[in-house]
């Protein structure tokens, strides 16, 4: 639909461009080692090569292409309801002491993170609401967070722009987060004098070992595919009348919250009560299901960036970045390192909680990755950082943000 000098693309074609630009963005990955290098995932760089198009159509036009984007919130949702799928009461069990410390520091640097925000919107005359979106909405939380908070801010505060601001910072905090990840954990290793943990092993990367014989699993077809999709719309709908009872309650908490929580209850008990179900949690299935929902849910946020509407915003987010990210490395020399055992799988962590606390989960474990390939495996640190990064750490940040607004 055109209007004057703006151009609405329909939801279904949105969703279709979406997917063209993820795959813009593997070719994009391919062809420049940099984004290797610096571990930027396919939709990100496919929609920001997407978005300087649509820039350049206004710049050049002033041409303005917005898009419907029904469809990528609906994404949004089905990915958190996977992460909920997936996590087990177990793994708490099994990480034990460290998993409950690194969960306290990472509640405690939230807080943090959304008061050095609040401090830099104070420097620079920024909205005060802006805050989360240059905290941890966008940074620990990520683009997801970000984009999932960014409209009520955007509605109940008049900040048109709170999309691309917590985009904006979303992207610049993955960028810092794969550069300060390595050079930490080398910082620590030589000013404490710690050994590296090799012993003659082969480096491990990732999670923990798996014999060959656990490899074999469930593989894919139209039943786990189609079992997977009705446990999440089941999840989903229970999810959602949970949110209008909390929403009648005068409790606001976004969707996604909700249908975690509710996938997470399910996958501890629904398997319990019926044994014989194919529970379709950790299968080949569900991960297809959430990988599709996040790439091709990126790819549709990034691209429908408006970066015209940040020209005069671009000096203090960078400013504020800065701040964050000073304020992270201190957080991490002087209070996680030492908390956390001060020994080489603290280090270790230290470089993913570089990588977690300004960018994603996926920069954390390619900070660890870089780190262990040298200096030899650390197991706890890869199995006890993505359970608080992918899973815990949203429901702390949820509360944490909606403190924040209100």
């Amino acid at each position: 639909m055109e209007t004057g000098s703006v151009y609405v693309v329909p939801d279904f074609v949105a969703l279709t461009i979406g997917i063209v630009v993820y795959f813009s963005g593997v070719a994009a990955t391919r062809r420049f080692a940099v984004l290797r290098d610096y571990n930027i995932p396919e939709p990100v760089s496919g929609g920001i090569l997407a978005a300087l198009v649509t820039l350049a159509l206004f710049v050049l036009f002033g041409l303005s292409v917005e898009f419907e984007l029904m469809s990528r919130d609906l994404l949004l949702v089905y990915f958190f309801t996977t992460i909920g799928l997936n996590a087990r009461l177990a793994d708490l069990a099994r990480g034990g002491r460290a998993l409950a410390l690194l969960l306290a520091l990472t509640v405690a640097y939230i807080v943090i993170q959304n008061v050095v925000g609040v401090i830099g919107v104070t420097l620079f005359g920024l909205p005060e609401a802006v805050s989360v979106l240059v905290g941890s909405a966008a940074l620990i939380g990520g683009h997801g967070t970000a984009i999932a908070w960014a409209p009520e801010i955007a509605e109940r505060f008049g900040i048109a722009n709170a999309m691309e601001i917590g985009i904006a910072c979303a992207t610049f905090g993955l960028i810092l987060a794969s550069m300060v990840g390595g050079p930490i954990a080398r910082y620590l290793m030589a000013r404490h004098h710690l050994e590296d943990a090799t012993n003659g092993r082969p480096p491990m990367v990732g999670l923990p070992y798996k014999a060959e014989s656990e490899e074999a699993g469930p593989q894919i077809n139209h039943m786990t595919l189609m079992g997977a999709m009705l446990a999440l719309n089941v999840a989903i709908i229970i999810g959602y009348a949970v949110n209008q009872v909390l929403d009648d309650a005068g409790i606001r908490l976004p969707l996604f919250v909700t249908c975690l929580l509710t996938a997470m209850v399910m996958s501890n008990t629904v398997p319990h009560l019926l044994p014989g179900l194919d529970w379709p949690a950790r299968s080949p299935s569900l991960a297809l299901i959430s990988d599709y929902s996040l790439n091709i849910f990126l790819a549709m946020s990034l691209m429908s960036m408006q970066l015209w509407t940040l020209a005069e915003l671009a000096g203090p987010l960078l400013a504020i970045l800065v701040l964050q990210t000073f304020a992270a490395c201190a957080f991490i020399l002087f209070v996680l390192f030492r908390v956390m055992g001060g020994n080489y799988e603290a280090a270790v962590l230290s470089a993913g909680f570089g990588g977690f606390a300004l960018g994603a989960t996926p920069t954390a474990v390619a900070n660890m990755t870089a780190v262990t390939k040298k200096h030899g495996p650390a197991p706890n640190a890869f199995l006890v950082l993505p359970l608080v990064a992918a899973f815990f750490v949203d429901i702390a940040n949820a509360i944490i943000i909606g403190q924040f607004v209100g």
